[in-house]
């Protein structure tokens, strides 16, 4: 076993900060009950390692450089990252031969204050023996963040960016596809045997138009969903992954096919969502590793939680109220208000995280400037004092958009056209096809506090 750690900060750096720890490796021979001394590889400005192993025994091990660059010459520091080679297990590193992978500046001066930059690096070795290395050069939100996570006007600025896929025009567009590929979905059910709802219909569907969206490899579509699932997925003793560490790989597969579709579509753009954030300077992100990859995750997410599991939470909801389907059968039309109520019921993503801009007073509370606040939509969609009867299931209200599931104010869903659409044809088609199709056993959830979904759905289309 081979370990590297920090050193302790040379006598004469004692009084300044941890740019100036150094690096030492230290090695097991029995199964770590004992190490040897720590050996100072260097006494100061190297750390944040990260090591592999080739596959002809040698150890790559990459480190960040905080400390021990000359300063550029306007007077910023620089940073970056190296690779050493130890061809004999660790217990030498040729360090007379660093690779540089990067180098970056600062962008603070002077001193030892605590510069914007490096923090942390990470490789794996790939299935054709290459080494990926990815690091933080940089806590740099506006460069870095999906325009979720903005304020106008860099929020405004990247949404508009995705705009146009969303538009009436691209709407209309999208209408025919969506139909017949749910009538070729709903036609392949089996009628009268059990059969898990949210994997033939709920996630088949949204996969498809996730892959649509993106113009993503068709016999890849259910990396989407998936890919979903997994981030959204509770880390620990017990949950599906243990660390942080597990749930990156388990996203390999998802990332490793963008980061290639990705490059493709900025010397080969098509007519998709990928196409047009890598068309554009604002989302391109140009400089700045994988930086794009936020806005990819966000539509990933977003695309996918809010129409699956509303698809589901809706037979769940005709289930215990199987008057509002016949009513459905008999007069399709109901539809235009049904579709936003089965959202407001469902209520996919249980809430979001906002930063509050100044002290007001709501409720009773103080909320100060700074103050972390959680919005919860689940409990606002059920607010008796702006919904009447919110605990009841009601396809005809006279206000059905009157709900937060989409969010509110410039975060309002931007595709939440397509996620009523798309409900609302699924559905049409359904009703013109089944007299009913009865849950025959629970829903098995989703684990997560952040989204209202569903893994299974066991179910039966009776003749």
């Amino acid at each position: 076993l081979l370990a590297a750690c920090r050193t302790e900060v040379p006598p004469r750096f004692v009084n300044e900060i941890d740019h100036y720890e150094g690096l030492g490796i230290s090695i097991s021979k029995d199964n770590g009950q004992t190490w040897s001394k720590v050996t100072k590889l260097y006494d100061w400005g190297r750390h944040h390692v990260s090591i592999i192993v080739m596959p002809n025994g040698d150890l790559v091990m990459s480190y960040v450089v905080r400390k021990g660059y000359v300063d550029a010459p306007d007077g910023y520091p620089q940073f970056g990252l190296e690779a050493v080679v130890s061809r004999d297990h660790g217990q030498t590193w040729d360090l007379d031969h660093r690779y540089i992978l990067a180098t970056w500046k600062g962008t603070v001066l002077g001193g030892s204050s605590w510069w914007s930059g490096p923090f942390s690096s990470s490789s794996v070795l790939l299935p054709d023996g290459a080494i990926l290395t990815a690091y933080g050069n940089g806590y740099q939100p506006h460069e870095l963040s999906s325009f979720i996570a903005l304020d106008p006007p860099d929020h405004d600025a990247q949404r508009r960016v995705v705009m146009p896929m969303f538009s009436t025009q691209g709407m209309a567009e999208l209408e025919p596809l969506i139909r017949s590929r749910a009538a070729a979905i709903l036609d392949e059910l089996p009628v009268g045997e059990t059969f898990d709802f949210v994997d033939r219909v709920s996630v088949e569907l949204t996969s498809q138009m996730l892959a649509t969206l993106f113009d993503f490899p068709f016999e890849a579509r259910r990396l989407l969903p998936e890919a979903s699932d997994i981030i959204l997925a509770p880390t620990g003793e017990g949950a599906v992954f243990r660390t942080n560490e597990d749930r990156q790989a388990a996203l390999r597969p998802y990332f490793e096919t963008f980061v290639g579709l990705w490059e493709a579509r900025k010397t080969a753009p098509g007519n998709d969502l990928l196409s047009l954030l890598a068309g554009d300077p604002l989302t391109r992100k140009d400089g700045q590793m994988f930086g794009y990859m936020g806005n990819v995750v966000l539509l990933t997410v977003a695309g996918s939680d809010t129409t699956r599991h509303s698809i589901t939470g809706a037979l769940l909801a005709f289930q215990d109220n199987p008057d509002a389907y016949d009513r459905l059968r008999a007069a399709p039309s109901l539809l235009d208000s049904a579709v936003p109520e089965i959202i407001r019921w469902q209520s996919p993503v249980a809430h979001m995280r906002r930063t509050a801009t100044r002290d007001v007073e709501l409720g009773g509370k103080t909320i100060r400037k700074g103050d972390k606040v959680i919005m919860w939509y689940v409990s606002g969609n059920r607010d008796q004092e702006v919904i009447a009867d919110p605990d009841r299931f009601v396809i005809d209200r006279t206000r059905p958009r009157q709900h937060v599931a989409f969010g509110f104010g410039i975060h309002r869903c931007v595709g939440n056209r397509l996620a009523e659409m798309q409900l609302k044809v699924v559905w049409e088609e359904i009703l013109r096809r089944f007299k009913r199709i009865e849950v025959v056993a629970p829903p098995r959830r989703l684990t997560s506090n952040f989204v209202k979904g569903y893994e299974t759905l066991p179910v039966r289309i009776l003749p």
